[in-house]
């Protein structure tokens, strides 16, 4: 431990709290909280000097839960639930500016803080200004705010373009290995630091394993950043790395981990990583899991329901979103939009009812291919129903996680 006053982790071998889940953004808060409590207590607030009002600045605490992917179970669940509801009150001139500058049109949720704030405000340290987005969440100047939103929303952009050179030359790597690792680890050099836990979300995604990518210097130093499948602990893996002495340092949680290693010891890391996930596995082959809450028809898919499920949020890590199966529906009119979603219409064998669906990043995997050459062939589909907003009309829509082709018998 360092030589200091106080060292606050719910981490720390010797903490009975049983908050470990806490993103480091909550422990901040919590602190705040404690030495609010002591001052009060001490009488340091006086009618010249004003108690703050900290619960001001969940909105803060929410993104930084949510972005961190830790469980949204606990305190988290209620940092996040509160702070979203601050977030929606558009007191942070930074946050008001970002939401202005994408055309956010609704209340924000979880996937908005995770998805359309987070990687703005991380954008500038992507790119070698990481002070932009400190600045952005504390000015209380809402010019400077729209000044520093747009910046950042540039960043963003070039954060992409960045993020796209290097996702094609991992994949590249990633299925020369496929067949050996269950756990993907690939390296390049010159690979910008910036974007490679991003990378290796793409890659979890595509090949439904965990991955691994890591950014080497022109030293032979790598740092790295890893994301993992909900029944495989990567972060376990990476600190037993470092027990061995395979990484420089290193740590995680389940679902997502960092290190650096030296090169000389990136096979035997591997082969350290591939390990410990099939121990995990306690003798279990690997079969990757997809998760159905219920099979519904789409006669079932009402805005009442998905209202309804809207009460159950928010959604995240730990508290993962209702999934539904739908069996033996109809893909009409699949089309590719944006930069590689699919857009298409599910309608149930029987030519009745419809509704609109949506595969976000499907071209980036096989799902793609399945909805845009299904022609008429019936497929069961997996997803999440969700409430599209637009002039003032709510309908409901589908979010497609994945599909398969039916299998009829024949005879």
């Amino acid at each position: 431990m360092p030589q200091v006053h106080a060292v606050v982790n719910p981490n720390r071998l010797d903490d009975s709290s049983g908050q470990g889940q806490l993103a480091a953004v909550g422990v901040c808060f919590l602190t705040i909280v404690a030495v609010n409590r002591v001052l009060r207590e001490r009488g340091f607030y006086t009618e010249s000097r004003a108690e703050p009002r900290i619960l001001q600045w969940l909105d803060l605490v929410a993104l930084g839960t949510v972005c961190d992917v830790v469980p949204l179970t606990g305190v988290n669940r209620a940092f996040v639930a509160q702070g979203l509801r601050v977030m929606a009150m558009r007191r942070n001139p930074g946050l008001v500016a970002l939401g202005d500058v994408t055309g956010l049109s609704e209340a924000p949720g979880t996937f908005h803080a995770g998805f359309i704030f987070g990687p703005r405000v991380n954008a500038g340290g992507r790119v070698g200004e990481a002070g932009l987005g400190a600045r952005l969440l504390s000015t209380e100047d809402p010019l400077e705010a729209k000044a520093l939103a747009l910046q950042l929303h540039q960043y963003n952009a070039e954060r992409k373009e960045l993020e796209r050179q290097v996702l094609e030359e991992a994949i590249e790597r990633a299925e020369a290995s496929l067949k050996d690792n269950l756990v993907l680890l690939v390296d390049g050099d010159g690979w910008h630091p910036g974007v490679i836990g991003i990378v290796a979300a793409r890659l979890k995604e595509k090949y439904n394993r965990p991955a691994c990518v890591i950014a080497f210097d022109e030293n032979g130093i790598g740092k790295a950043s890893g994301r993992s499948v909900s029944n495989l602990d990567l972060g376990a893996a990476v600190i037993s790395a470092k027990q061995a002495g395979l990484v420089i340092n290193g740590g995680g949680h389940k679902m997502a981990a960092g290190f650096t290693v030296v090169r000389d010891q990136l096979a035997d890391l591997s082969a350290h990583l591939n390990r410990h996930v099939i121990e995990q596995l306690n003798g279990h082959s690997y079969a990757p899991e997809l998760r159905i809450d219920s099979v519904l028809s789409l006669h079932a898919l009402t805005l009442e329901l998905a209202e309804k499920l809207n009460m159950l949020a928010p959604y995240g890590a730990g508290h993962a979103e209702p999934r539904f199966a739908l069996t033996g529906v109809k893909i009409i009119k699949p089309r590719v939009v944006g930069e590689n979603h699919v857009s298409c219409f599910i309608q149930d064998t029987s030519g009745g009812a419809s509704l609109k669906g949506i595969a976000f990043r499907a071209m980036d995997s096989a799902l793609g291919e399945m909805l845009l050459k299904s022609g008429s062939a019936p497929l069961h589909i997996a997803g999440h129903v969700s409430v599209n907003e637009w002039n003032g009309k709510r309908t409901v829509d589908f979010q497609i996680a994945d599909a398969a082709p039916v299998w009829r018998q024949a005879g």
